[in-house]
């Protein structure tokens, strides 16, 4: 289907032979207008991750891939694949290349092999993932995997900028656990609620309480999901529910005294119990309460939301297909049915030739975790990011124990950022705001749909103000249909969409158990942020900007295209596939097996006997409680890191459940560097953080500079960008258009890392 509009990567050549779910990775780039070339013969061919590219019958070696290599801007391959390509990186300097493995080449671990249950073992999600002492619960669908294809392409396409613009090229040894930790739901990320808050060394070894963080109650034809995080949003439910006498004290207004109460969530659930899901969720908006009705996949597809906004479409066959996750100049980004192989014209302005971002200037009015992730990753690669704050309207991601706003969480995901306190309220502010935009090559926001128009700063007033801009807008549902005006969290994305529904233990329809988990969030800041990087490649050749809108729900509808037949999230037909206890306190492995051939090892090895007639993956599946039983009396036997070494060995996908706190002194993570601890000037503890984008030697790491308090650059941030002098930020200030960091809040941050214990 070809749209009227420019496609960011339009005449951009990739060379495609990544296998499985990975070739997901080539898939973004497709949707965003690249020709993608795959060689990987029969692999995967009706899978939708190779919807939009071009299918060839040869393989990598072939003479017609070579020709394909030669033309092209990117390949990706297997790295199995690498090492008879690698050449052309001295050929073509100019080359972007990437080699995929699960956990990198040349590493401790390079020889293990790999599928989605075992990535989420490595990566500590597998450890969060169920409830107490429950059996820990695989994620639904292909997550881990999906969401580090998300982080792969972002890093392709930032080097793929920075190679037109400067001639130099980049190779990234890619690790589908590293893409898996940092996009997925990273422990040591921003928002905290991975850790519940706690420092990752004093967290329970169990999975997590099940809890009324984001409760969920029966309504009268099924569930609904609250949030109630903000003042006003639990000043909205105490409306709806009559303002009851004995929640009126003002200590509700906090989230702890609502968790305390013994009588709140009682009292919720007989609120609820009679009303529809449609009547709560109307009644529920009117009384600004973000609120969602818990829906399956097949719900959501079916839904007048989805009618308007066609995330999903038929193809010639008949099938259903996930049509993209972003819209570019409000065209949706879904694959071509004939992929345009045009040259892609000549680069009109020079780049960086060390991090890909460098000298681009970016406002970032990013909150809680999309909006912080996206801006970020664009600081981690060289981009000057002035976060735009405003007292009266602080992120809410400031909350934290200690007073002048700053937290661990906080720091790791506004890293590589400047903060401008700014007014947009007063005529002056605004004003001052667009000379900003004159200067600045991106604007990022994840309002809901209308927040900036209110202001008098819509898209249009942006874009005549700097026709080069590249705008970056992501909500919860979408900037247009009938829920785009939905207040929303990931909670209550994952709520409507059908993950909610599908995150159960099997034989408890209660045990919903995505309550902590922070999905879609970090993987919709990198689809955004790759949406950003491919407008300003698309500025290279045209000069102008444009606009990328990402909506959550669609990231994780894309990331469940393959259930899309059925409608619903399906179960796995495999066993074994999933996390078995071994001996040790409470210390589990992930186990799966692929085809036979896994299966003849392993039963092999726990002696099940006629494994033989179990052949196919329907009658393992079928066996599923007796495969369990023999695996787990094996297992009983060995401890967590011996049962994986004799698995592993015998070729059987295995791996140990990390816990967080294991992470950054475990074998693996230390040999390739991953996490890096950064000191902080306004914090006693340390912060955790990335070493990189994506492993390679081509790519400056990231800078380190320390996440700011609330407008504490912005008075250098405004010299620097806009010249102003002293005397006239002196008047803006006196004005009340600027807000830099008030005294009193600098001296309780120095008083804090002054007189606090150092931390443990």
């Amino acid at each position: 289907m070809t749209l009227p509009v420019d496609r960011p990567l339009a005449g951009i050549r990739i060379v495609d032979a990544v296998g499985g779910p990975l070739a997901a990775i080539t898939r973004h780039l497709a949707d965003l207008g690249a020709r993608v070339d795959r060689f990987a013969g029969d692999d995967g061919r009706d899978a939708p991750w190779q919807a939009g590219k071009v299918l060839h019958d040869g393989a990598i070696g072939s003479a017609e891939a070579d020709a394909a290599i030669a033309a092209a801007h990117v390949v990706v391959v297997d790295a199995a694949d690498w090492p008879s390509l690698a050449d052309w990186r001295r050929r073509r300097p100019e080359l972007v290349s990437m080699a995929v493995s699960p956990f990198g080449t040349d590493s401790c671990l390079s020889h293990w092999q790999a599928t989605g249950p075992v990535i989420h073992a490595m990566s500590a999600m597998l450890s969060r993932s169920g409830i107490g002492l429950g059996d820990p619960l695989l994620p639904p669908g292909d997550l881990a995997q999906l969401c580090a294809a998300a982080q792969a392409a972002f890093a392709l396409t930032a080097a793929l900028y920075r190679a037109l613009g400067s001639g130099r090229g980049a190779h990234f040894d890619f690790s589908v656990l590293e893409g898996a930790v940092q996009a997925l739901d990273p422990g040591f990320g921003i928002n905290g609620s991975a850790t519940l808050g706690k420092p990752v060394g004093l967290l329970d070894r169990a999975r997590p309480p099940k809890g009324q963080l984001y409760p969920i109650f029966a309504c009268a034809d099924g569930y609904v999901r609250i949030c109630l995080l903000a003042k006003r949003q639990w000043r909205g439910m105490f409306a709806w529910m009559g303002e009851p006498a004995q929640f009126a004290a003002p200590e509700f207004d906090t989230m702890a005294a609502r968790y305390a109460s013994p009588d709140l969530i009682p009292y919720l659930a007989a609120f609820f119990a009679t009303r529809t899901r449609a009547e709560c969720e109307r009644e529920g908006q009117a009384h600004g309460v973000p609120i969602a009705g818990l829906r399956s996949m097949a719900e959501f597809v079916a839904s007048d939301h989805a009618a308007a906004r066609k995330p999903v479409v038929s193809t010639a066959e008949g099938r259903q297909l996930v049509d993209g996750a972003s819209t570019v100049d409000g065209a949706r980004m879904g694959p071509l049915a004939e992929p345009v192989a045009a040259s892609f014209g000549t680069v009109r302005e020079k780049t960086s030739d060390g991090l890909p971002l460098a000298g681009l200037k970016v406002l970032d009015f990013g909150v809680i975790v999309v909006g912080a992730e996206q801006s970020r990753l664009l600081g981690d690669l060289g981009a000057d990011v002035l976060k735009i704050e405003s007292q009266a309207f602080p992120d809410g991601s400031r909350q934290s124990y200690l007073k002048h706003g700053m937290s661990v969480s906080f720091g790791a995901g506004h890293r590589n950022k400047r903060s401008v306190g700014l007014d947009l309220r007063s005529e002056r502010g605004r004003a001052l705001f667009l000379d900003l935009v004159r200067q600045a090559d991106v604007v990022c926001s994840n309002f809901k749909p209308g927040t900036l128009e209110k202001l008098g700063l819509g898209r249009e007033v942006l874009l005549a103000a700097n026709p080069r801009i590249v705008l970056s807008e992501s909500s919860a549902f979408g900037d247009s249909g009938p829920w785009s005006g939905r207040m929303g969290y990931g909670p209550l994305v994952r709520a409507a969409t059908g993950l909610t529904l599908a995150w159960r233990y099997p034989d408890d329809p209660v045990s919903f158990s995505d309550a902590i988990t922070v999905y879609p969030d970090h993987v919709a800041g990198r689809i955004c942020a790759m949406g950003v990087v491919a407008l300003l490649i698309r500025r290279l050749r045209t000069g102008a900007g444009g606009l990328s809108c990402v909506s959550q729900a669609e990231v994780m509808l894309w990331h469940f295209a393959e259930y899309l037949a059925s409608g619903e999230i399906a179960p796995v037909r495999e066993a074994p596939w999933g996390a078995y206890r071994v001996k040790g306190d409470d210390d589990w492995i992930a186990v799966t097996v692929r085809n036979m051939a896994d299966w003849q090892a392993l039963a092999a090895l726990i002696g099940y006997a006629d494994a033989a007639a179990l052949d196919t993956p329907s009658k393992r599946h079928a066996a599923r409680d007796a495969i369990r039983a023999a695996l787990e009396q094996w297992l009983a036997g060995h401890t967590r890191d011996d049962a994986v070494a004799v698995l592993q060995g015998a070729g059987v996908p295995s791996a140990p459940m990390l816990r967080l706190a294991e992470l950054p002194e475990h074998r693996w993570y230390r040999e390739r560097g991953f996490f890096r601890v950064e000191d902080h000037p306004w914090l006693v503890e340390k912060v955790m953080g990335e070493s990189f984008v994506v492993h390679g030697n081509d790519v400056p790491p990231p800078p380190n500079v320390a996440a700011p308090l609330a407008g504490e650059q912005t008075l250098e941030a405004m010299r620097d960008w806009l010249g102003l002098t002293d005397d006239a930020l002196a008047d803006l200030v006196a004005q009340g258009v600027l807000e830099p960091t008030g005294e009193a809040l600098l001296a309780e941050a120095q008083r804090h890392v002054a007189t606090a214990p150092a931390a443990a």
